[in-house]
């Protein structure tokens, strides 16, 4: 019987979007591939002519700054600075927005902007920096495109230090802004803020044993828990996680006391009123609170009142100034645990004098105790911590210059190359974590170089494969890795299983003898001779496309590399020459889709790349899975034309992780397979990109696209070709 129901809302009401009605609730082994579309045109205001890098360029940034500066002294009434100066609360935002960042994967930082989504603007760690960016508004406003929310934020913290007495190291423009939350960034699999640390670790006494790529201790912090390994209090214990999780951003433990002790020199944490009266994070308000949470009722215009942390008090005598004030307070007094108003572990001073404290952030005439954090008496308990800080004791001006490096490390890590840095305040000074590339050539004859990479005896597939190996540590993350600077040929690149050693030092000394000889550089003919071996393949599958190539990359050398920074840049898995370096506990398409994302592709060039490269026969190890054609070694689209044809079948292979794909009608075993190389035709998004692969009509489309496709990872790492 038919019901006629009346009263109802034609809209699903997210019922095609959330998370809990998405397709993977549903199918929860579904492939995702979200993650390849986040960041394209369709969500992006900018005009499609719109160039950021021109814009900024032309920006005026002298007034840029200069209007910043004015804004930390201008206390508004909705939410007051501390002493008058809103620099603690913009270095914050600066250094929580960079801190993200985690060396395994690149991913997170200060580079995109992202704090201003879910789940960044939300974490516990973050508390109040909603309020920082509002803030900041009015700058943005004025400044519009050409000031991105990414730079502005880096440059409010680093124009605080500035106008706090720090003679600060530099600072570069030049960061685009995102439009969306980044929901490829995996931030931990708990579905708790500040769940039990355990969960991250294999073994919690063991601060290395943390699961990557993951750098901090919980879920919503950036870094360590401030009161301690799991909420509870003791400094030595503390410490070892301090060291792991500021390696895992690439800081070393001078760099790590500096950034410690030097943020926080200024400013104060807040914590003084009962945390039970404070509101819902920001993306849990709802329309009339516009973003904004947190709300903190009793605060009544007092700086002094505010809450972030739960933690409460300044760590120096003079919060708004650059000053050994920290140090003082650390080394020369004995601490005591206590208690914050808001509950929260924290360390007071032992018979300080009254006159010795810090004045009250909204009240003068009212001094309070100073405070110390649990990570920050591991400055003083750990022996290696201690001795850096008696260092910097020593020598303040030491200090000072330690500090601004690795300030300007912390918020630029994420940017790539020097090259990507704009504006007048850029460092002239290369520094080696910036991974410099010396420039290359362009004068030498690209055809004569070509002919003797084909007169050569290196094969096709040799040729291709070293091109690619060497292309695909590329990382749109954190702009790392790639052609450019050849670094394939140098420690640790040389030596990765899966760059064949053996293979590549081969194919290598070929190619290094002919850049000897005619002027380029060996990270060009690496890229030549992977488009040498292209066209040779196009041309035996009776097609003429030419593959583009542009010169002028330059050979990095063993004293431009830090070797153990690139350890982590390691193909641990490269689906598209079907490789993995042992079984993980995702499968090969999952770990294939990550790197996709890492190089920047969206589904459709991911679908065409791996296709083309598997007919090309460009697997790790000569392996056979997923080459489905009989013409290996020609640029066809056979391994669409054979996915797609029904008159196969397909079946596991009993006890392993691969597949047979049998004629229909006699059983015979026709080709074997991976999850990698089934996907495309069991997904229903990548079985359509393969299905237009797969028709009669596309085959020279299939081409056309391979080598677009193929040009945007070799030129990933090509800054000075976006420029």
């Amino acid at each position: 019987m038919n019901k006629e129901v009346t009263g109802g809302c034609p809209f699903a009401h997210g019922g095609n979007t959330s998370t809990e009605n998405s397709v993977t609730k549903w199918w929860p082994k579904a492939l995702n591939l979200d993650i390849l579309n986040q960041h394209g045109a369709r969500t992006n205001p900018m005009d499609l002519d719109y160039d950021h890098r021109a814009a900024v360029k032309a920006l005026d940034h002298e007034a840029v700054k200069a209007d910043v500066k004015a804004l930390l002294v201008d206390s508004q009434e909705w939410w007051p600075a501390d002493w008058g100066h809103y620099g603690g609360l913009m270095i914050r935002l600066a250094w929580h927005s960079a801190g993200s960042y985690r060396m395994g994967d690149g991913r997170g930082g200060a580079g995109s902007g992202n704090i201003r989504f879910a789940p960044l603007n939300s974490w516990p760690d973050n508390a109040s920096l909603d309020k920082a960016r509002r803030l900041l508004w009015p700058a943005k406003k004025k400044y519009g495109n050409a000031l991105s929310w990414a730079d502005l934020i880096v440059l409010a913290g680093t124009l605080s230090y500035e106008s706090m007495g720090l003679k600060t190291f530099g600072y570069g423009f030049g960061r685009a802004d995102i439009w969306g939350p980044e929901t490829d960034i995996n931030w931990g699999f708990e579905n708790e803020w500040l769940a039990d640390s355990a969960n991250r670790y294999g073994d919690l006494d063991e601060p290395s044993t943390m699961y990557n790529p993951l750098a901090s201790v919980h879920m919503g912090l950036i870094y360590v828990n401030p009161e301690g390994v799991n909420g509870v209090p003791d400094p030595a214990r503390t410490a070892l996680h301090v060291r792991e999780t500021f390696a895992r951003m690439a800081m070393n433990d001078e760099e790590t006391a500096a950034l410690t002790c030097g943020g926080h020199t200024v400013g104060k944490a807040h914590g003084g009123g009962d945390h039970a009266n404070i509101g819902s994070e920001p993306e849990a308000t709802g329309v009339d609170a516009q973003g904004l949470g947190w709300a903190n009722p009793g605060q009544d215009a007092k700086a002094a009142d505010a809450f972030t942390s739960g933690i409460e008090g300044a760590w120096t005598y003079d919060p708004t100034k650059w000053d050994m004030g920290y140090f003082d307070y650390l080394f020369n007094y004995e601490w005591e645990l206590t208690k914050s108003p808001a509950g929260a572990h924290q360390w007071k001073p032992v018979d300080m004098p009254e006159s010795a404290k810090p004045v009250d952030a909204s009240d003068p005439s009212i001094r309070r105790d100073p405070m110390m954090t649990d990570a920050d008496m591991a400055m003083k308990v750990d022996p290696v911590y201690n001795e850096i800080c008696q260092k910097f004791m020593a020598d303040p001006a030491y200090f000072a210059d330690t500090f601004a490096r690795a300030w300007f490390k912390l918020t630029h890590r994420d940017m790539g190359p020097k090259s990507n840095y704009l504006g007048p305040d850029v460092p002239a000074e290369v520094l080696i974590w910036q991974d410099p590339i010396p420039a290359g050539s362009t004068s030498y004859d690209v055809d004569a170089v070509k002919a003797k990479i084909a007169a050569s005896d290196l094969s096709a597939v040799e040729l291709i494969a070293t091109a690619w190996d060497s292309a695909r540590t590329y990382r749109g993350s954190d702009k790392r890795g790639g052609a450019n600077g050849a670094r394939i040929r140098l420690a640790p690149q040389k030596d990765w299983m899966g760059n064949e050693p053996q293979r590549l030092a081969k194919v290598l000394a070929v190619l290094e003898q002919i850049a000897s000889d005619t002027g380029a550089s060996v990270a060009d003919v690496i890229v030549l001779a992977g488009n040498v071996g292209l066209e040779q393949s196009i041309k035996a599958a009776g097609q003429g496309t030419a593959v583009p190539f542009a010169p002028g990359r330059g050979d990095a050398t063993d004293e431009m590399t830090d070797a153990d920074s690139f350890s982590v840049l390691e193909p641990l898995a490269d689906g598209f020459r079907n490789f993995q370096k042992e079984q993980y506990a995702v499968g090969p398409e999952e770990l294939m889709l990550d790197r996709a994302q890492l190089l920047g592709l969206t589904g459709a060039e991911m679908t065409v790349l791996l296709g083309g490269l598997r007919v090309l026969g460009v697997n790790y190890g000569d392996s056979k899975h997923g080459v489905f054609t009989d013409r290996e070694g020609q640029l066809t689209n056979d391994f669409f034309v054979n996915l797609t044809d029904m008159g196969n079948s397909w079946h596991p292979v009993a006890g392993e992780s691969t597949f047979e794909i049998r004629d229909r009608s006699s059983g015979a075993v026709k080709w074997t397979a991976t999850s990698a190389d089934l996907v495309f035709g069991s997904n229903s998004i990548l079985r359509a990109y393969a299905e237009v692969y797969a028709q009669d009509d596309n085959a020279e489309k299939f081409v056309r696209d391979f080598v677009a496709a193929w040009t945007k990872v070799m030129n990933a790492d090509r800054f000075d070709l976006q420029a």
